[in-house]
């Protein structure tokens, strides 16, 4: 992939040395940058009716199996098991399709999964399109682990389907070219405000990996983590030194541009989302399953946003958000930026409510 040089987003303060870290910027200012993916043109719907669209799923319980957006007919569509919640769902101004397995029954197959095939290299979510538990199995999963695997997935019977990952699952850290005392490079996720303090969200392997962070290479500290959690989930919270900064809440579009952020919003399956990077810079895709599961060979990651967007090693923890919206932050995933990938995102709501933290 073509290389260029980037030089990181930042703010002076007045009477101050302290910098501000944009949101989706290079913590190492050489990392490269891919070609930024452009502006989706296409409608969109708003957050009231995904909200809503999500509220009638919840009320219609078992009666429901999931919601996606079909982007071609610009619509919601919820999936049913009981025709008689159609006329409900036609009343909300989605489109009712009538499936044969219940969330309540793939969500007992991912249970199942969990118990019985956790294995490194593997990783699953349910997808409300085809209406089964999609598993995706890495090139490291051979022998008796794969054979451990068909016999869980036969017994599934047709709620499940399998396909193959072109790569090996994996956190998307950097080493080598270190600027912390741990030897990693990392992404910025969203600046926040925590417990009235100035800070900003991240990858939780990234957190633990290390306990200072600079804005540049051979740079002076400027933050530290307060709080890191991977395996289980994937954040971390990070705060600046100084209590004075001014931390934008802006992601950068890698093109001498950014993106105001206002709020955090919950992913649904079929939405159209960007993602911006410390080493590949901005690229776009869609949601495409939601409480996934990977299976890192660190340790098993779940409640995970589920993506066809690419990243590279050092995108981790760097944002994904859908216009104004903060979504997750870069975990890992498979493959990469010129073939194409699938990544996996920690949910922003679930941090910052794990954290008591805010949006800037």
């Amino acid at each position: 992939m073509a290389q260029r040089r980037t030089t990181l987003t930042t703010r002076a303060l007045t009477g101050a040395s302290a910098v501000v870290l944009t949101a989706g910027a290079a913590l190492l200012p050489s990392a490269g940058s891919a070609t930024a993916a452009p502006a989706t043109t296409a409608p969109k719907p708003d957050a009231t009716q995904a909200a809503s669209t999500a509220a009638l799923v919840a009320r219609l319980g078992n009666r429901a199996a999931g919601s996606y957006y079909d982007a071609a007919a610009h619509r919601f569509v919820v999936n049913i098991t009981d025709s008689s919640a159609a006329d409900q769902v036609r009343g909300s101004g989605a489109a009712p399709r009538t499936v044969r397995y219940s969330t309540t029954q793939l969500r007992a197959a991912l249970g199942t999964l969990t118990q019985r095939a956790r294995i490194a290299g593997t990783a699953w979510s349910i997808d409300p399109r085809q209406d089964k538990v999609v598993v995706t199995v890495d090139p490291t999963v051979t022998g008796a682990k794969r054979t451990q695997l068909n016999t869980v997935v036969h017994s599934l019977g047709d709620k499940v389907v399998v396909r193959r990952a072109a790569t090996a699952f994996k956190p998307y850290i950097a080493g080598g070219d270190a600027i912390w005392g741990s030897s990693v490079r990392c992404s910025l996720g969203f600046n926040v405000s925590a417990n009235g303090t100035p800070a900003f969200l991240t990858a939780g392997h990234c957190g633990n990996a290390s306990s200072t962070w600079s804005d540049s290479q051979g740079g002076g500290e400027v933050a530290q983590t307060v709080d890191s959690r991977f395996p289980g989930t994937d954040y971390a919270l990070v705060r600046y030194d100084d209590a004075n900064s001014d931390h934008a809440s802006v992601v950068d579009l890698h093109n001498g541009s950014s993106q105001q952020i206002t709020h955090a919003a919950d992913a649904y399956v079929g939405e159209s989302v960007q993602r911006s990077g410390s080493t590949s810079g901005l690229h776009g895709g869609s949601v495409t399953g939601l409480d996934a599961t990977v299976n890192y060979q660190e340790g098993s990651v779940s409640g995970l946003i589920d993506t066809n967007v690419c990243a590279e090693p050092g995108d981790s923890g760097g944002a994904l958000f859908d216009g104004d919206a903060a979504i997750g932050l870069a975990s890992g995933g498979s493959g990469d930026c010129t073939s194409g990938g699938e990544t996996f995102f920690q949910p922003v709501p679930a941090a910052l409510n794990a954290e008591g933290a805010t949006l800037s």
